[in-house]
C-alpha cells in the first residue's frame, strides 16, 4: 500500500516538472534538447540488467545472483545469492560483504581473503548472473501496476508482460511514457506500443529505476497533456 502511494507521489512530482517545461515560454524550450529515436542514453547509474559484462561501475545489490570462480580451483567455484544484508557465504572464508561493492572491488577483496592462508595468488572472477536488485516501476493501464525486479536484459514489451499486459479496455497504446534520469535530469519518451510490436520503432532496453506509465484512452490527465506535447513517436526531450 505504501509503495503504491510512494509511486503516485513521485509521479505527481515528475509531472509538475514535465508540464512546467512543456508549458514554458521560448526561453525554457530553448534549453531543452532532443535525441534521435532509439538513442535514449543509459541512466546515471548504468543500472541495466544484462549490460554489465566487463562493466566496472555496477554495485552489487541484495538478491543478486553471483557466479564466483577461482582459476584452477574448481572446488571453490560457486553460485551464491546475496542476502538481504548484502552478504554471501563462501567456502573456506565464510561470510563476506558483497552489497554496495563494484565487481572489481569484490574480486580484489575475495582474492585478498583467499590468499590469507589458503591460496597463493588466487585469480578470482565474479559475474553477476541475475540482477534482481534492479527494479522498474509500471503504472497506469496495466493489469498489475507495481515495482518489478528485472533479472536479465529486459525490453519495454517484456516489462509490460511482467505487469500482466495492458488493460485492453482502458489502455491508450499510443500513450506509453518511459522516464529515466540521465546526467542529473529526467528524460522522457512517448511510445506507440502498436508500432513497437510491428517492429517499426525500437523496443527499448530498460534500466533499473526506469518508470513506465501506460496512459488511459480518452483521459484528461497531466500525462495526456505531456503526451500531446511530444512532437513525434520516439523523440526524447529533457525536462
Amino acid at each position: 500500500m505504501m509503495s503504491r502511494l510512494w509511486i503516485r507521489t513521485a509521479l505527481v512530482l515528475l509531472l509538475g516538472a514535465m508540464l512546467a517545461a512543456c508549458s514554458s515560454g521560448g526561453e525554457t524550450r530553448g534549453r531543452m534538447t532532443t535525441a534521435k529515436a532509439g538513442a535514449l542514453p543509459a541512466p546515471d547509474t548504468t543500472a541495466a540488467s544484462g549490460a554489465y559484462e566487463g562493466a566496472t561501475d555496477y554495485r552489487i545489490g541484495a538478491q543478486d545472483l553471483l557466479e564466483i570462480s577461482i582459476f584452477g580451483v574448481q572446488e571453490l567455484n560457486k553460485e551464491v545469492r546475496v542476502n538481504s544484508n548484502g552478504q554471501v557465504s563462501l567456502p573456506l572464508i565464510g561470510g563476506m560483504m558483497a552489497g554496495g561493492k563494484t565487481i572489481p572491488e569484490f574480486e580484489a577483496e575475495l582474492a585478498k581473503k583467499y590468499s590469507e592462508g589458503f591460496l597463493q595468488n588466487p585469480q578470482v572472477s565474479v559475474f553477476v548472473k541475475e540482477f534482481t536488485s534492479q527494479r522498474i516501476t509500471l503504472e497506469g493501464a496495466v493489469a498489475k501496476p507495481g515495482i518489478y525486479p528485472i533479472t536479465g536484459r529486459t525490453s519495454l514489451l517484456q516489462a509490460i508482460a511482467l505487469a500482466g499486459g495492458v488493460d485492453d479496455k482502458l489502455a491508450d497504446l499510443g500513450g506509453i511514457v518511459l522516464m529515466r534520469k540521465v546526467a542529473g535530469k529526467r528524460q522522457a519518451a512517448v511510445y506507440d506500443l502498436r508500432e513497437v510490436r510491428r517492429g517499426n520503432i525500437e523496443d527499448p532496453q530498460l534500466y533499473g529505476d526506469d518508470i513506465i506509465v501506460v496512459e488511459q484512452s480518452g483521459s484528461k490527465t497531466a500525462f495526456r497533456r505531456f503526451i500531446e506535447s511530444m512532437p513525434i513517436l520516439g523523440v526524447f526531450r529533457w525536462f
